[in-house]
């Protein structure tokens, strides 16, 4: 019998071999867990080609294979199915340090040290940028000050970004003609922050594209777009994760995967919602999701398929723009001074109808970045209000985020069959914070997962990954085991109280958010998600078992290998 090492060795000697359709290849002595309806665990699985010929006992297995199977011995280690993150902007992300590299930031101080850094090599007037470093994951829980970015830069204009909002300084403000008599009058959403004289105080809520910003960082080639995507792609095989959802994702980053696939450079499957900007004309909006439906992209295809639309509703939880059913009220961490704010919804309850509606019914997959618990009221009203015409449930609508949600909507989101796309990760950075800012009892309905499961919702977990290459110091951290021990757990980073912990699932239901309920949010349920006969032989062998280790282990578990269908794409050294 060949070894578990010698096996990965001539893989890699001769990737062929692996596809060939002819040869079955067993992997008995593991403990297999198959995620499937009844969550067994078998010690066996055969693969031929790309896919799987069965799972059970050794016995079993060998009787579907022939007589030139090879056999491996597993030696007790645990395999999953391979794991999928139903949120990243990949695309994106892997370009974020392209010009250069951008440190960890955890205080205001950090920030302010990064930008004068910045200041001394970068050339009177131009722009400097720092985005997604949010306000609750700073100690000093605030956004930094208009005359802090002063002086930090005071030849320079300095944006710095997070989520949908910003804080920005003099020079900035000035170069955009933004002043004490400026107003918004583009119809689209948008807040600019003002002191009791009526200057700008330096933070813009969802109005970004009102500053004039002319980027001074070296453009990338094509070439170095997919070398930089292709990293991240491996980077994410090293944590076990096999397939990706790109959400909002354009015209340049489907082409950015359309020629890896074109090339067999990937190494995640990748699934897309379409970017539609929801500020345009209906008219343009329809055109734009028409050609979704229309792209040859939107055949299926198990490595890469077009086959959804995401916009924005809201603004952000981390920035304190999120649509609330109730007001934010007062905040020095998110700076707001109006008692009856609460947050930015971007699309008015009729429009919001006509693109879930023509979306939906161009059989085209349909969600919004909904992170309040208004904002995700508007989703069911508007999927309630198509359901009416006809039934919405083939086309699986989705909510975005939903990080905040009413009883009465979980009930109705069951009904309607509406799918949820969560970020546990969130709990942990910045639970604290809205703690501080909402008081616990408010916080019974946010991110509450065992009442989705209970419920019957089909909830999938994601990282919303943005920014940088490396699964922990990432924005956000996109580490599958990190946010499976966060939903078990449900502690906030900097706190030794636990966030609702009567809303903390078992170990199996934590594994199926990132197996077999994303698969189904990307309706790929029968091709993948869970290790069952017919299936894409997506797998991954861990370093110990994640059913019975201690709690606290599962956030350091290390995947020893993972395989994309049946083919070693990663290896740990």
């Amino acid at each position: 019998m060949m070894s578990l090492r010698a096996l990965i060795l001539a893989l890699f000697i001769c990737p062929l071999a692996a596809h060939s359709q002819d040869v079955t290849t067993i992997f008995y002595h593991g403990k297999i867990v198959t995620v499937d309806p009844q969550f067994r665990i078998v010690d066996s699985m055969a693969i031929r080609g790309d896919r799987i010929v069965g799972v059970g006992t050794r016995r079993e297995v060998r009787r579907l294979a022939g007589p030139n199977a090879i056999q491996i011995d597993l030696q007790g280690k645990t395999v999953l199915p391979g794991l999928i993150d139903s949120h990243v902007h990949a695309a994106d992300a892997s370009m974020y340090e392209f010009d250069h590299p951008v440190p960890d930031m955890e205080t205001i101080g950090d920030v302010l040290r990064y930008i004068k850094s910045r200041a001394a090599i970068t050339k009177k007037g131009d722009w400097i940028e720092l985005s997604q470093v949010f306000v609750t994951r700073l100690r000093d829980q605030r956004f930094p000050t208009r005359a802090e970015l002063d002086a930090a830069a005071p030849r320079n204009p300095v944006y710095f970004g997070t989520g949908p909002d910003a804080s920005v300084n003099s020079l900035a403000l000035e170069l955009s003609g933004i002043d004490k008599n400026f107003q918004i009058t583009d119809g689209k959403p948008g807040r600019i922050e003002r002191a009791a004289n009526g200057e700008p105080t330096g933070i813009l809520r969802s109005c970004s594209r009102l500053l004039k910003i002319q980027s001074s960082e070296k453009n990338p080639t094509d070439e170095d777009r997919g070398q930089r995507l292709k990293m991240l792609l491996a980077d994410y095989n090293s944590v076990g994760i096999t397939s990706i959802s790109e959400r909002d994702l354009g015209d340049q980053g489907i082409e950015l995967y359309r020629r890896l696939r074109a090339k067999g450079e990937l190494t995640c499957r990748v699934y897309v919602m379409y970017s539609v900007d929801a500020q345009m004309p209906l008219d343009k909006i329809e055109e734009r999701m028409r050609s979704a439906a229309r792209s040859p992209l939107n055949r299926y295809d198990n490595m890469l398929w077009v086959r959804g639309i995401k916009t924005y509703l809201d603004g952000g939880m981390l920035t304190g723009s999120a649509y609330m059913l109730q007001p934010w009220g007062i905040s020095k961490v998110y700076s707001i001074d109006d008692p009856t704010y609460r947050g930015m919804r971007y699309i008015g309850p009729d429009k919001l109808y006509q693109i879930a509606r023509f979306a939906l019914k161009n059989d085209l997959q349909f969600t919004a970045h909904s992170v309040g618990d208004g904002a995700v009221q508007a989703m069911v009203d508007a999927y309630s209000k198509v359901n009416s015409e006809f039934p919405v449930r083939p086309a699986r609508p989705c909510i975005t985020h939903a990080n905040f949600m009413t009883a009465e909507a979980i009930r109705k989101i069951k009904a309607l069959g509406i799918v949820l796309d969560l970020q546990p990760v969130w709990l942990w950075l910045d639970g604290e914070t809205l703690r501080k800012q909402f008081g616990n009892e408010r916080l019974a309905n946010f991110q509450p997962y065992k009442s989705l499961f209970d419920s019957g919702v089909v909830v999938g977990g994601g990282s919303d990954h943005m920014q940088k290459i490396g699964s922990l110091r990432s924005i956000n951290p996109y580490n599958p085991f990190l946010a499976i021990w966060i939903t078990l757990r449900r502690q906030p980073r900097w706190s030794d109280q636990p966030l609702h912990p009567e809303q903390r699932i078992s170990r199996e239901q934590a594994l199926r958010l990132y197996t077999i309920n994303n698969a189904y949010l990307m309706f790929e349920e029968k091709q993948k998600g869970s290790l069952e006969k017919g299936k894409l032989a997506d797998f991954i062998v861990l370093d110990r078992d994640i059913l019975t280790c201690p709690v606290d282990e599962v956030r350091n578990i290390q995947v020893e290998q993972t395989y994309l269908g049946g083919r070693i794409v990663y290896k740990r050294q």
